[in-house]
């Protein structure tokens, strides 16, 4: 993919949930959060998605303080807008409401300069379901090795 460099990538949102739709949302930051990011200081640890007020929020999602940064610098784990359209929204949030998916961020990237980030419409894995899922990978690792 021309043009976009990944900054990081949530693999527990893909080892607790199945992924069955993505969006690209774009994210309100001040432009030392973007100096941050573009350094890899983030971390998706704990963080979520929800839809308040028509907006969509990504919460509890760390960016570390731009270290030459000053009093420009806001805090680590403030809530962030994401813009996405209004028919995405009022898709999500049917979906959200009816049928038991929740919204996860899944990764976080540039793309052309600009910061991105990827969420996904997401359903609960049970336990057997991580099971059978890290039984695959383990497979894979020993064919690969076996190569």
């Amino acid at each position: 993919m021309e043009g976009i460099k990944v900054i990081a990538t949530n693999k527990k949102a893909y080892h607790d949930y199945f992924i069955d739709e993505t969006y690209e949302a774009g994210v309100v930051l001040v432009g030392s959060e973007v100096k941050s990011v573009r350094g890899g200081k983030v971390s998706f640890a704990d963080s979520f998605v929800s839809i308040k007020d028509g907006k969509v929020l990504l919460e509890n999602f760390h960016i570390a303080p731009y270290e030459k940064g000053s009093y420009f610098n806001l805090e680590s784990r403030r809530d962030r807008a994401l813009l996405l359209n209004r028919r995405e929204i009022d898709k999500l949030r049917a979906a959200v409401e009816r049928k038991g998916y929740t919204i996860v961020a899944t990764k976080i990237y540039f793309k052309h300069s600009l910061v991105k980030f990827e969420i996904g419409l997401a359903r609960g894995k049970h336990n057997y379901d991580k099971r059978q899922a890290l039984k695959e990978k383990q497979l894979d690792r020993e064919a690969e090795r076996a190569k």
